[in-house]
């Protein structure tokens, strides 16, 4: 059978093949402590689980979901970006309620990319703002986020040639990989920058909830023009805790809305019902979890970025997102050091190249694994460092 060629674009995805190889020597029966996926180990609230329960006793939540999603879910998502950001969304036209905002990030780029159009990636960044621009027939140009600009982009060195061909500019701040914060200032200039060149700009934002020693991330609409050229994507996914409930949405200008609703509503469907009752309790309800969450985050945080400092990498303690980035040692590529950690201590982390050429050089972390196994892979990590004949620093 002749597949598209559209899959030969596409290297294979980064977090099955880790996961490939640790269920290899999980199958083998080895223990392995693994940094290396965002997903959260703390439970989701009860009071959103129990409205789980409820709703899907209801036969009107059996039915098929419209793909707007329901009038009270947008009404609540508009209601939350208010108390959160101070921005007034009109929820019938600048909210979006999606399967997770992988699902939005992932179809934008049919949206706004035609064959031969440039999408502004960062790099390091999340890989499917590039594949999904390769999917769409595009071509990503990879913008260094680099420890000396503070994982920002340098939007003033971007090519003339360059950006009279793009369409699109990606954000992600707080950022996965490398858990860089940024400002309204940034943002503003950002937007003046898409308006200066016709480009619309998507902020992938899941991790504005996750933030610690008392900072708050902004949000890319807090800019007075943003909603002219862009639009934001959020998740339940972080911020209470519902990876696997897949549910998210995106928010801003009204044709860009439009146009994601107009090509969801043609490829797939809205989202369970009794998922969006229960969403609607999480954005109205108590937030107390997210200030307890962060807290456990933080101590964990804490304890890593020290450990790793003392066996040689260097990491910087991140102010948002649930993410170290680490410098490797010399003498290694991410891939090698990925490799001896999980061969030598069966720890397994994320190797930087996998978000882009320009991770190359650091291993990225998360905090999402419970406290004891989070104690053991720092065993483990400092064990490992002995056994190679050094000495914590």
């Amino acid at each position: 059978m002749k597949l598209s060629h559209r899959l030969d674009k596409l290297p294979p995805y980064l977090f099955v093949e880790i996961n490939r190889k640790i269920a290899e020597k999980q199958a083998r029966g080895e223990n392995i402590i693994s940094f290396a996926i965002g997903d959260p180990d703390i439970p989701t609230p009860e009071y959103i689980i129990e409205r789980l329960c409820q709703a899907a006793h209801e036969p009107v939540n059996h039915r098929y979901p419209e793909t707007a999603g329901l009038p009270e879910l947008c009404q609540a998502i508009a209601r939350w970006y208010h108390k959160r950001f101070d921005i007034a969304l009109d929820p019938t036209k600048e909210v979006l309620p999606l399967i997770g905002s992988k699902e939005g990030i992932g179809h934008i780029s049919f949206c706004l990319i035609d064959p031969g159009d440039i999408a502004l990636v960062p790099d390091p960044g999340y890989p499917v703002y590039s594949m999904s621009t390769l999917l769409a027939g595009g071509e990503p140009y990879f913008m260094p986020l680099t420890e000396k600009n503070d994982f920002l982009p340098d939007l003033k060195a971007i090519p003339e040639k360059i950006t009279k061909k793009a369409k699109l500019l990606w954000l992600n701040y707080p950022n996965n990989p490398t858990g860089a914060v940024t400002n309204l200032d940034f943002f503003q200039k950002a937007v003046s920058f898409a308006k200066k060149h016709n480009l619309a700009i998507c902020h992938d934002a899941p991790y504005t909830e996750v933030a610690f020693d008392g900072y708050q991330p902004p949000s890319l609409l807090q800019v007075s023009e943003a909603r002219e050229v862009g639009i934001e994507f959020h998740s339940l996914s972080k911020t209470y805790n519902m990876t696997g409930w897949r549910i998210g949405m995106a928010v801003g200008n009204a044709q860009m809305i439009d146009a994601l609703f107009r090509f969801k509503s043609n490829l797939d469907s809205g989202i369970p019902q009794a998922i969006q009752q229960a969403a609607i309790k999480a954005l109205n309800g108590p937030q107390d979890s997210i200030v307890e969450h962060n807290a456990i985050y933080q101590r964990r945080r804490d304890k890593l970025v020290k450990a790793l400092n003392n066996i040689g990498l260097r990491a910087r303690l991140p102010k948002a997102s649930f993410y170290i980035w680490a410098r490797i040692p010399d003498g290694y590529t991410s891939v090698e050091f990925t490799a001896e950690l999980l061969d030598k201590a069966n720890v397994a982390v994320t190797p930087g190249v996998g978000y882009g050429n320009g991770g190359e050089g650091y291993v990225r972390l998360s905090l999402t694994l419970p406290d004891e196994r989070l104690d053991e892979g720092i065993s483990r990590l400092l064990q490992w460092h002995r056994d190679k004949g050094n000495k914590l620093t």
